[in-house]
């Protein structure tokens, strides 16, 4: 027979303190510079964080420079700037600990100290004996609150150690409380604990303390339960959840502080940060993302950029009518904005809200050729939920735009092969590369050709390019290619695979994709890269039209 647990009442607010500057610089590839970690706890203070945890003072070179530059640079309005450490070393004396004495240095208003919690690590990690790891918690929060210091005391494999020795974890945690803890913060070090034992582990640790210190939850993402896990802990009483932006962090990651600020206070009612800073998650995800020199995921819950994007062609339609019916949240609150995807699965109704999305209006019969042409295109390999200013030249053309800036005639690529130049060693053979690319073209009835090098043929065919209308369209100095991408379709065909090419390109001031499908990667690379063009042209022309 078994009883159920008591149900804590749901605080009505919980903290969000944020390790994205020491916990998620721990995930490989990323590596911030002090100016990063500047720019990022300045994004972290305008999304209105409680606590902003910047690193370990002491630690390596990077962190002392951060702390000494946080100083005078860092001028937070919400958040409160905290350093990271750990208690004294064991048998230690606490006034000789360097540790402790750096994070005085720091000169923050808040420390978080983190502590064993778990018995074996004690004695096998540690080497010492559990009394000793009860006085180094005990000792170290009392240092640094008669140091004037806020302390939260991070309870390093706190789930693990109260799995398997309740007793020792209560005690270490009860030494923490009665030094001056402000916060006991319960941590999934391994990130292994499942969330019906995180709500029970985190309420009966808020029961045995009544209320007198604020529980917290840093949480793992090692079971792809971290926020599950934090959410978790909430329901059991915790008030602050520790974590990163977007998840980032060492093996699988931290617990995602986006959507679980999303959902606490959209969800559940429970207040984080301030109520009219929830719509900038988006903003500050994607730069964050930025700054860690990742691509934002597109599927992140809440602020991905498919997070409200539309597909089917049946939920196209019903949003057209009511924009709730597939939305569990309006878009706008996180900052986000729904997207309607066309595809060969769309229908008229997403078609007709695309093309309503940039100006046009399509009549019938130019929907259902829309339909057929993209039903007809994506069986080819083309794929315009990716390729959006392809997808608007289509759309464009449906409706009787034709291009008026160029008429292509002809192009070649030739690419020469040179031994013994010493630009790149390849099995000893020193070996260089030459592209050229001549593009024939029509402009205004004149024939006009040119000649365009390259470190490949795309870049070959786009200096060609440039060349051949760079004088007649002044605006085609600010297209850059920004990425470029090859998918083969299918690789059983070798080297007569059909490839898929997406170029990304850039004004300035707006980012668009374009498509090429083709079995010669060269034609592909040439349809993706004047689609790009045509579209950059055209919304010059367009900004130009409305300046005037």
């Amino acid at each position: 027979m078994t009883t159920a647990q008591p149900e804590n009442q749901l605080p009505s607010a919980v903290e969000i303190y944020d390790t994205t500057l020491r916990d998620g610089s721990q995930l490989e590839g990323i590596s911030f510079t002090v100016e990063d970690k500047l720019r990022i706890a300045r994004q972290l203070d305008r999304l209105g964080v409680h606590y902003i945890e910047g690193g370990w003072p002491g630690a390596n070179p990077k962190d002392d420079e951060f702390f000494r530059r946080a100083a005078d640079e860092l001028k937070l309005t919400t958040s409160v700037f905290t350093a990271f450490g750990s208690t004294r070393r064991p048998r230690g004396r606490i006034d000789e600990d360097q540790t402790l004495a750096n994070l005085i240095s720091a000169g923050t208003q808040a420390v978080c100290i983190v502590g064993k919690c778990w018995d074996y690590h004690v004695t096998e990690a540690l080497r010492t004996d559990l009394d000793e790891g009860v006085a180094m918690v005990r000792e170290s929060v009392e240092y640094l609150v008669a140091q004037g210091r806020q302390v939260l005391f991070d309870a390093e494999h706190l789930f693990d150690g109260y799995r398997n020795n309740p007793e020792f974890s209560l005690r270490v945690l009860e030494a923490a409380a009665t030094a001056g803890a402000h916060r006991l913060v319960l941590c999934d070090t391994n990130g292994g604990t499942l969330p019906t034992e995180v709500r029970r582990t985190v309420s009966e640790i808020h029961d045995y303390f009544g209320g007198d210190v604020g529980i917290g939850v840093h949480l793992h993402d090692d079971t792809a339960c971290g926020v599950a896990n934090a959410i978790a802990g909430v329901e059991g009483g915790a008030v602050q959840v520790q974590g990163t932006i977007n998840g980032y962090g060492e093996r699988t990651g931290n617990c995602n502080l986006i959507p679980i600020i999303a959902n606490l206070t959209l969800k559940m009612g429970i207040a984080t940060i301030p109520e009219d800073r929830i719509v900038h998650l988006t903003s500050v995800a994607n730069q964050v993302a930025e700054l860690a020199n990742f691509v934002p995921d597109a599927q992140q819950a809440y602020v991905g950029t498919s997070a409200f994007a539309h597909k089917a062609g049946l939920h196209t339609s019903a949003i057209a009518r009511r924009p709730d019916a597939y939305e569990h949240v309006a878009p706008a609150l996180v900052g986000n904005n729904a997207r309607f995807v066309v595809s060969e699965m769309a229908g008229r109704a997403g078609i007709d809200i695309r093309a309503k999305e940039i100006g046009i209006e399509l009549d019938g019969t130019q929907t259902g050729e829309v339909i057929d042409i993209l039903k007809r295109l994506e069986h080819e390999g083309y794929q315009f939920e990716v390729a959006d200013a392809s997808l608007e030249l289509l759309l464009r053309g449906a409706a009787g735009w034709t291009q008026p800036f160029f008429e292509l005639e002809s192009f070649r690529v030739d690419t020469s092969h040179r031994s013994g130049s010493g630009a790149r060693a390849w099995n000893d053979v020193a070996v260089d590369m030459e592209t050229e690319a001549t593009v024939k073209m029509v402009l205004d009835g004149e024939r006009v050709g040119a000649i365009g090098e390259g470190n490949g043929p795309v870049d070959a065919l786009h200096d060609a390019l440039g060349r051949a209308i760079g004088e007649r369209y002044p605006a085609f100095r600010d297209i850059v290619l920004t990425d470029y991408k090859v998918r083969v379709l299918d690789s059983g065909a070798g080297t007569a695979a059909v490839t898929r090419v997406l170029i990304d390109m850039t004004d300035g001031d707006r980012r668009w994709t374009t498509i090429g499908v083709s079995e010669n990667i060269v034609e592909a690379s040439w349809q993706a890269l004047v689609d790009g063009t045509v579209f950059g042209l055209l919304h010059a022309s367009l900004a130009a039209s409305t300046d005037v």
